[in-house]
């Protein structure tokens, strides 16, 4: 790869210059080289709702084993986040509880650093927005490029409530979507057809606070020209990050450069926020997404306020964003374009951004209360942090979105966790116990076998291999790597039967437990990043200190004649019933969703021509066959009796309906629809369902008496 740094002139400080803020030079670390530190962060989370399982697998679970490695490595490394406390869905939530946003920050960002702090994300400095460090810094920035010119300076008309003598925000501004005509639409988004809008958009807006109608004023902002830094862009991460970062990353940030930038407002009309800091701008805050990333460097100076610069910007440091995939564009075009600008800081080296993870097979959803909220689990498995961080490694959404389900969240701990990388330590710990009173059994290089040294051999390079994963961000299979070690010490000690052997020859037995404690005393040093509250454990069990990532280089961690600690159970058996209840309680949620759903009546379409209805041949038709089409979660393959024919139909009900659960049911067909390919199934019409306020499909059913067959008119 061809990796640079531009080196050019003072930029040109007129407002109406193109190039404004542009000509500055840009630290950028070189991929590739060995960094002499690094500084990692995480998407901050936004402070009014609790932390969930999917913002876990997104961002925090895989940051903090790419920190705990590069720690174990002894490299510099400082890992950043904090809470973003400014926006309007803060201020709207305040309204709704009838307190104000401070109180709202407070009580969330509380909860969700406590909860990381139980549940092991290893943060060097867990801050937040609402500083006073975060404010003076986030000013600076702003003033910084201000003065430069790098900013372009729009009047324009937005929407003003007069009953309460305030600009409105986006969010603050509801109507009916242009495009779905649904209710309820705000201002920058329709939450029912997932329309980006402006507020110019949409039908018979209202006021969200007083419910009236707003009307035009006049207002300044400041944007950001973000066209100004397109070559830049194209250069840094089109040309310099073509193969190294993930195609979900490098193909969002394609086709927004493609497309071509446009300048974006980086003030806004509110009073809660980074207040702006020029004369006469009361009223003016730092738009959300120019003052949250921000938030790491101000989080940075407060851990580090003599040295944070290094961290920041010297061209030897490695800067990392974890993010969701929903934040790619603000950390990959919008924060770099701020830095640029600016330019003396670093921009990153990379952004492994996640794609979403499901929940049983449903978009997890705060505003449904379709989620598994950290704090939660935390309560309802005590002690099993590590079961939650094993399963959303290895099942991470890395490459596409992923769902989890409590019945795989049992499987891997009962199948997996506990029956080979727990019950490979428990036996060769009691056994050892057993044989020779809990100490390491002392053997001679002349006792091992061709077959031992080959284990030996195999052990000492997964540190290379889990390593390997983990430099390029392969989390998923950085833990496959572990688990395989663990499968190595497990088939090894099953394959030598030391409980068979020990009466016949004892010294065989010696030689065998001491490769298995010596693979148990290298899990415990590699686990420590995926599973960093069963690596403390099995340190204690095995009597050992803490030991660095490169000492699972070598054989020989535990010496002949050290004392073990006695046995104990890394993990236990997650039963049934404690699965079920859990799913009882999602399907309460669900059922809760179900009866508050309004109904969202779709407006009626043009009208057609009686001919035109005359084409369509609805008939009435019998399910006589159902099965899943392979591979996919939605598609049924339906066999159907039209009375004319058999016929395939390939419908997209197998959430709603089981398949022995349909055949011999009556439906209505539009039975002359032209065939379409579904995964290599041709169907052959379309059946006729009803949409629930839920989300959820019924059967538009023919009456009992209907016969197969005849059409609907």
């Amino acid at each position: 790869q061809n990796y640079w740094k531009i080196q050019r002139t003072k930029p040109d400080t007129d407002m109406n210059s193109q190039q404004a803020g542009v000509e500055n030079a840009t630290p950028i670390f070189k991929s590739g080289s060995t960094p002499k530190r690094y500084t990692v962060t995480s998407a901050l989370p936004y402070a009014n709702g609790p932390v969930h399982i999917g913002h876990l697998a997104g961002v925090y679970v895989p940051a903090d084993i790419y920190v705990r490695y590069l720690r174990s490595r002894g490299r510099d490394v400082i890992f950043i986040g904090g809470s973003d406390e400014h926006g309007v869905p803060i201020t709207i939530k305040a309204l709704k509880q009838n307190t104000t946003p401070q109180a709202i920050v407070d009580h969330y960002h509380t909860l969700i650093k406590d909860s990381f702090e139980k549940f092991g994300i290893s943060f060097d400095i867990y801050s937040r927005t609402s500083s006073k460090m975060h404010e003076a810094t986030a000013s600076a920035f702003f003033k910084e490029l201000y003065d430069k010119g790098c900013f372009i300076e729009k009047t324009s008309m937005q929407y003003y409530d007069t009953e309460q003598h305030q600009f409105l925000a986006d969010r603050y501004i509801t109507g009916t979507c242009p495009h779905c005509h649904s209710e309820g639409a705000y201002g920058d988004q329709c939450e029912k057809c997932g329309s980006a809008l402006s507020p110019d958009e949409l039908i018979d807006p209202k006021s969200t606070i007083s419910g009236s109608t707003p009307v035009k004023k006049e207002t300044k902002h400041w944007y950001l020209p973000l066209d100004r830094y397109e070559d830049f862009l194209k250069k840094w991460i089109l040309e310099g990050h073509r193969d190294d970062w993930r195609p979900n990353v490098y193909g969002q940030c394609k086709s927004w450069i493609d497309l071509g930038l446009q300048p974006r407002a980086v003030t806004r009309d509110l009073d809660w926020g980074v207040p702006l800091p020029l004369p006469d701008t009361k009223g003016k805050v730092l738009y959300v997404w120019f003052d949250a990333p921000i938030g790491y460097i101000s989080a940075t100076k407060e851990l580090l306020p003599e040295d944070w610069e290094k961290y920041w910007k010297d061209d030897q440091t490695k800067l990392v964003h974890f993010i969701g995939k929903d934040n790619i564009v603000f950390h990959c075009i919008i924060f770099p374009c701020m830095l640029k600008a600016e330019g003396s800081y670093l921009v990153p080296d990379n952004v492994p951004a996640n794609e979403f993870l499901n929940l049983e097979g449903d978009k997890i959803s705060t505003s449904r209360n379709w989620a598994i909220w950290l704090h939660e689990y935390l309560e309802d498995f005590p002690g099993k942090q590590d079961v939650l961080r094993y399963v959303l490694t290895a099942n991470a959404p890395e490459t596409k979105d992923n769902d989890f389900t409590w019945r795989d969240f049992q499987a891997r701990n009962n199948n997996e966790l506990l029956a080979i990388f727990g019950n490979f330590v428990n036996r060769t710990v009691v056994l050892t116990h057993k044989y020779f009173e809990g100490k390491v059994p002392s053997v001679s290089e002349t006792a091992y076998t061709e077959a031992d040294k080959e284990c030996l051999r195999e052990m000492c390079a997964y540190p290379a291999r889990i390593a390997d994963s983990l430099e390029h961000y392969r989390f998923r299979e950085g833990l496959n790597e572990l688990m395989n070690l663990a499968r190595l010490g497990n088939k090894y000690l099953t394959d030598n039967e030391p409980w068979k052997v020990f009466k016949t020859d004892p010294e065989r037995v010696k030689v065998v437990l001491n490769i298995s404690l010596q693979i148990a005393a290298h899990l415990a040093v590699l686990c420590e990043p995926f599973l960093p509250f069963t690596a403390e454990k099995l340190c204690r069990i095995l009597n050992m200190e803490k030991s660095g990532w490169d000492a699972a280089e070598k054989e020989e961690l535990l010496q002949g004649g050290h004392l073990l600690n006695p046995a104990e159970f890394l993990f236990e058996k997650i039963e049934d019933e404690v699965i079920q209840k859990q799913l009882d309680k999602l399907a309460a949620i669900k059922e809760a969703n179900k009866k508050n759903a309004k109904p969202n009546y779709e407006p009626q379409k043009e009208a057609v021509s009686f001919e035109d209805f005359g084409k369509m041949d609805l008939r009435v038709a019998e399910i006589t066959a159902a099965e899943k089409v392979a591979k996919t979660k939605k598609l049924l393959k339906l066999t159907l009796n039209t009375g004319l024919d058999t016929r395939t139909v390939v419908s997209g009900i197998a959430e709603y309906y089981k398949p022995e659960e349909i055949v011999g049911r009556k439906v209505c067909l539009l039975a002359n629809l032209a065939p379409r390919d579904f995964k290599g199934i041709e169907s052959h019409g379309m059946i006729l369902m009803s949409e629930n306020p839920d989300g959820t499909l019924c059967f538009v059913e023919p009456a009992k008496d209907a016969v197969v067959g005849m059409q609907i008119r």
